[in-house]
């Protein structure tokens, strides 16, 4: 018998125990309609495993259950209906934990889409949002160097800030339209940038950044940190980047990539990559959840733990 022969055999066989456990299917939990109800949906399904079949039956007797005690009749055309489900979600799935009452939902609606006639199609999945590649050390000393060489202090100091700006203190392109000179200050042991707006914070700026960004600070004064005379022109920072672009050596200046150099200067310093490999997270929303458990750090031990040191 050939692999492929025995990877049918082992399918079938699979199919086979999982059909018996439907049958078997009759909890002491339910009554004999909502077994009945359970047995019946799972079946048209055909679970492939029964470790699959055991999860749909789960999932369908809860839900038949839930329909029992709430006066519905016991057919998929009124227990399968999204409205119902998410009804038994939502007020019918007490006792179970947070992560069993997702699998429900998924499981169940599973269950929907199978049984429909004409289902409609499953939605395209889009693209999610990647963070974008940090510069190498090299490459934001290739910029700086560029920087240096402009042809007026203006655009030297300038560009100088963009840089600083974005590698060193995280500063997104929005927010870079809006600061001044004077909002570059030095306090609590080091050097912090104070951005206003939605997302308004003082942010300690690496060591290695602070001694040109305090230059460029005192050169704009009152100004506008990046040029311009209006903070709401959208395009006040093009010119800067595509004069720091010239080298065909280097890639081109993007500030998105210059705040993810940041992020991840600032990761390394904290020893992020670690903790998340040894804790097994791999998701930021937990991150949150978890950050806002702690307090607020103050300036003084943000500057210590990200603005001090080498880059």
């Amino acid at each position: 018998m050939t692999d492929a022969d025995h990877g049918d055999a082992s399918r079938t066989d699979a199919k086979v125990r999982a059909a018996g456990m439907i049958d078997r299917y009759a909890p002491d939990s339910l009554s004999p309609a909502a077994g009945a109800f359970a047995r019946e949906v799972v079946a048209l399904t055909a679970p492939a495993t029964p470790a699959r079949a055991k999860a749909l039956l789960f999932a369908a007797g809860k839900l038949a259950g839930f329909g029992e005690r709430v006066g519905l009749e016991l057919t998929a055309g009124v227990l399968l209906h999204p409205s119902v489900i998410e009804r038994f979600i939502l007020t019918g799935a007490g006792g179970v934990s947070p992560a069993t009452c997702r699998t429900l939902r998924t499981n169940l609606r599973w269950l929907a889409r199978s049984l429909e006639r004409y289902p409609p199609p499953a939605p395209v999945a889009l693209e999610r949002e990647r963070a974008k590649r940090p510069y190498r050390e090299a490459e934001i000393d290739g910029y700086l160097r560029l920087a240096a060489c402009l042809s007026t202090e203006a655009k030297r100091m300038r560009a100088s800030a963009l840089i600083c700006l974005g590698a060193g203190a995280g500063v997104i392109a929005g927010e870079l339209r809006e600061l001044r000179g004077s909002d570059v200050v030095s306090r609590a042991g080091g050097v912090m940038v104070i951005v206003e707006g939605q997302r308004a914070r003082a942010v300690p700026v690496l060591a290695s950044y602070q001694q040109s960004l305090v230059a460029a600070a005192r050169f704009a004064g009152e100004r506008l940190i990046c040029g311009g005379r209006e903070p709401g022109r959208r395009n006040i920072t093009d010119q800067l980047a595509r004069a720091l672009s010239q080298d065909s050596s280097l890639p081109r200046l993007q500030a998105g990539r210059l705040r993810s150099t940041w992020l991840v200067a600032c990761a390394q310093r904290i020893g992020l990559g670690a903790f998340m490999h040894a804790a097994g997270i791999s998701c930021s929303q937990r991150l949150g959840d978890l950050a806002a458990q702690l307090p607020a750090a103050s300036e003084t031990e943000l500057v210590a733990l990200l603005g001090a040191g080498s880059r």
